[in-house]
Formats: C-alpha cells, sequence, structure tokens
C-alpha cells in the first residue's frame, strides 16, 4: 500500500533514509566520492512534514518510497525513487511512478518531470537502464545541464563531471 507519510514515525523515516541512501549509493557508483550520502534523517523528516514522501508499505515493511513535489505551472516532479533491491521484479518503483502521477495528475497537474544524473565522460550502466525506462513510460528530455550550474552545494561532492537530465511527460 502507498501513502503519504507525515514524519511521524522516526524509526521508518530512518529506514527510509537507510534505503534512498543504499540504492543511490548502488546505482550511482563512482559519481560521488567516497562517504557522500544522497540524503540525511533531517531532510527526510522535512520531506514528509511536508507532505512530499511516499512510502509503499509491504507486509508492515518498507518496499520503496518516492518523492513527490509540486513545481511552479501546474508541473509536477517526482524523484528520491528508490525500491528494496531485495525486491527486485516486483514492480515497485513502477508502481511509485504509478501512484506519484495520479498523485500529481489528481492536484491538477499537467506535467510531470523528474532529473536523472549521469556521468560526463563515462556510461554507467545504471543510468542507461534508468533512461531506457523512463523512456518505454513516455518520459523524454526536455533539457540537459551541469549539476555545478543547478546545484553548486553538491558539485564538490563528484567525482567527476556530471550532467542532470530533466525528463517530462504530459499527465
Amino acid at each position: 500500500m502507498i501513502e503519504l507519510l507525515d514524519g511521524s514515525d522516526p524509526e521508518l523515516l530512518a529506514t527510509v533514509t537507510d534505503l534512498v541512501n543504499l540504492v543511490y549509493r548502488e546505482s550511482e557508483r563512482g559519481l560521488w566520492q567516497d562517504g557522500a550520502t544522497r540524503t540525511s534523517l533531517a531532510e527526510v523528516t522535512t520531506l514528509a512534514r511536508a507532505g512530499e514522501l511516499a512510502a509503499d508499505l509491504r507486509d508492515g515493511r518498507l518496499a520503496g518510497v518516492v518523492r513527490v513535489q509540486r513545481m511552479p505551472d501546474r508541473v509536477g516532479e517526482f524523484g528520491m525513487l528508490a525500491a528494496d533491491p531485495a525486491r527486485r521484479g516486483e514492480g515497485i518503483g513502477g508502481g511509485l511512478i504509478r501512484w506519484a502521477e495520479e498523485h500529481c495528475r489528481g492536484r491538477g497537474d499537467r506535467t510531470m518531470r523528474l532529473e536523472l544524473l549521469v556521468p560526463r565522460g563515462w556510461r554507467l550502466e545504471s543510468k542507461e537502464l534508468l533512461h531506457a525506462w523512463y523512456s518505454r513510460l513516455g518520459y523524454r528530455i526536455e533539457r540537459i545541464g551541469h549539476l555545478e550550474e543547478q546545484y553548486p552545494q553538491l558539485a564538490p561532492l563528484l567525482a567527476g563531471p556530471a550532467e542532470y537530465r530533466v525528463y517530462t511527460r504530459t499527465l
């Protein structure tokens, strides 16, 4: 069952933080300097309290998580998508994306977007797989930017140059 988190369960928020960091550590191996993490408990707590985090809970356990936020001009955005690697193949990620799209459509958003961080100058298989998956779901690259331009605070944590691709899809 997918539900918005309200930030009231510190144990669940810690589990969310650990899952996101685990999934991103594996999928972005080589992009970041050693020791860099995707998120913190403080950030996850803030996002949950803002109504921006949804969790897929199965049998009382966290199966996956996604952040959904509202952007200007009736655009919804999903990110921080993470599914338990031990449950790969169960459709958790796709279910979270469908939930995010329905959630945004229900509040009147007309477009859905996501950002994908990719290395410049070399290929990372996990990012190629994500590109293919998002493309099959109907997402198209709208623009490409350099991480240091949009997220200067993150640039020093990179192991090398990276860009982010903004994908969009009409809801």
